[in-house]
């Protein structure tokens, strides 16, 4: 399984990315050292959308908080870059593809990354990671 992260990202350019105690949707949780990650800077932090992918080096679930009932799993991961992405794929691409049941990967990224805005870790298809393949 690959993941997808939408996440703050200081230097895009950077050969190692750090990200502490990020939320997990959709499979996130899975995540393991050695998997293969998509990073997107996320558009509310000023970010413009993919921009790299990765091999995960360090994977840890955040400790749950006791007392609180629902907590979303978080998980802290480390990425080594292996490629920049080559063209853009951001927000303004995808929010077209919004027919939730046409089986496009355009439409699966939307839905994971957008319908709800927070930032995040998801486990994606692999018909998707083969599409984000093509942007680099």
């Amino acid at each position: 399984m690959a993941f997808a992260i939408k996440a703050e990202v200081g230097d895009p350019r950077a050969g190692t990315f750090v990200f502490t105690a990020q939320k997990t949707m959709y499979g996130g949780k899975l995540i393991s050292e050695g998997d293969t990650i998509f990073v997107f800077a996320s558009e509310n932090e000023g970010g413009q959308g993919l921009v790299a992918r990765g091999v995960v080096t360090s994977a840890e679930a955040t400790p749950r908080k006791p007392g609180i009932e629902r907590q979303t799993p978080r998980v802290s991961v480390t990425i080594r870059r292996t490629a920049l992405a080559k063209r853009p794929l951001g927000r303004s691409t995808l929010k077209g593809f919004s027919d939730w049941d046409d089986g496009r990967p355009e439409t699966e990224l939307n839905f994971k990354f957008y319908r709800q805005a927070t930032n995040k870790i998801v486990g994606i298809s692999d018909e998707v990671a083969a599409f984000l393949e093509r942007f680099f």
